[in-house]
């Protein structure tokens, strides 16, 4: 009897819950095709809500443009090429190439070399990556371009003879 009472009222609830229910139909604006839903009226109100804050009709044509917290956070191209100092406000780390003047096993060799290479290379910025351990990596200069890095990389293989010229991420402000 319980169960009877139970399947009863649920098939009740079920009929006034669904009874209540439309259908909305809206356009998809990538492609135009309709897509239909069927839902409560709470719903398809938030639907139009939704729509007439995020949708503004073009006064020129009849094409649509949604604004949303989205847009804020795209990147915006611009048609004419950006200046060095545009590039690094919007990005301070970007991808370039740094010298890898040698790659040895200690930190002590490390710190001997990089020693070394600023008594010969004063005006050149150099670090010791230690990212590869056991291996230790010395870094010098910060270049956009690996033609950048070149002029600078002849005069350092006079010295060092495994500099080689490697991607790697630097400050923007320092980079030639």
């Amino acid at each position: 009897m319980k169960k009877l009472i139970l399947a009863l009222s649920l098939n009740l609830s079920s009929f006034f819950i669904f009874s209540t229910a439309q259908t909305v139909t809206k356009v998809d604006t990538i492609n135009g095709t309709p897509l239909t839903i069927t839902a409560s009226p709470k719903v398809s109100e938030l639907i139009n809500k939704m729509d007439s804050n995020n949708c503004k009709r073009s006064t020129n044509d009849s094409s649509f443009s949604y604004t949303d917290d989205l847009d804020s956070r795209r990147i915006s191209v611009p048609k004419r090429k950006l200046s060095t100092a545009e590039i690094c406000r919007q990005n301070p780390r970007v991808l370039g190439y740094k010298i890898q003047v040698a790659v040895v096993k200690s930190n002590k060799e490390a710190n001997e070399i990089k020693a070394s290479f600023r008594q010969k290379f004063p005006h050149t910025k150099t670090i010791v990556d230690a990212s590869l351990r056991p291996n230790y990596k010395i870094l010098a200069g910060s270049y956009f371009t690996k033609e950048s890095a070149s002029g600078d990389l002849k005069s350092i293989k006079a010295h060092f003879k495994s500099a080689v010229a490697v991607q790697y991420y630097i400050f923007c402000e320092e980079g030639k």
